[in-house]
């Protein structure tokens, strides 16, 4: 589900900047990107607060050394704060597109808050590059 999230937020971002370039009006196609990326994210969401309170990271909260140790910090806190401000910014990519009047705004608001979402869903993957997280691998 993870790289359908990248895929639909990285195409959206195309579409919308290619659109904004090229100066060309907001589709109705646009439109429903915007909402399927929305939506997944959503879904995404939904999962990963399953998987946050299964796997018990939602207990570690309060315990003494979570926050000293980097691996535990991150999957406690940093990943989980993370996600939730690139789905705000996903959501607000999808819903202020609908109030804004002109087809440059919708343009220029959906590429803003996809852009950001995007930017910090990667900021906040567990990446094998980082000390730490090399058990983690790429797929």
């Amino acid at each position: 589900m993870r790289w359908v999230v990248l895929a639909l937020i990285v195409v959206t971002i195309f579409k919308a900047w290619s659109a904004k370039r090229n100066g060309s009006g907001f589709s109705a196609g646009q439109a429903k990107l915007g909402l399927f990326s929305m939506i997944s994210l959503h879904v995404q969401l939904l999962l990963g607060l399953a998987l946050y309170f299964m796997k018990g990271w939602a207990g570690l909260l309060g315990s003494p050394g979570v926050m000293s140790s980097t691996v535990m910090r991150f999957f406690t806190v940093e990943h989980l704060v993370g996600m939730l401000i690139a789905i705000l910014f996903g959501t607000l990519g999808h819903s202020l597109v609908k109030r804004a009047n002109t087809d440059e705004l919708k343009n220029q608001r959906q590429l803003r808050y996809f852009l950001l979402a995007f930017v910090v869903i990667i900021a906040s993957i567990p990446w094998p590059i980082r000390p730490g997280f090399e058990a983690y691998g790429w797929f």
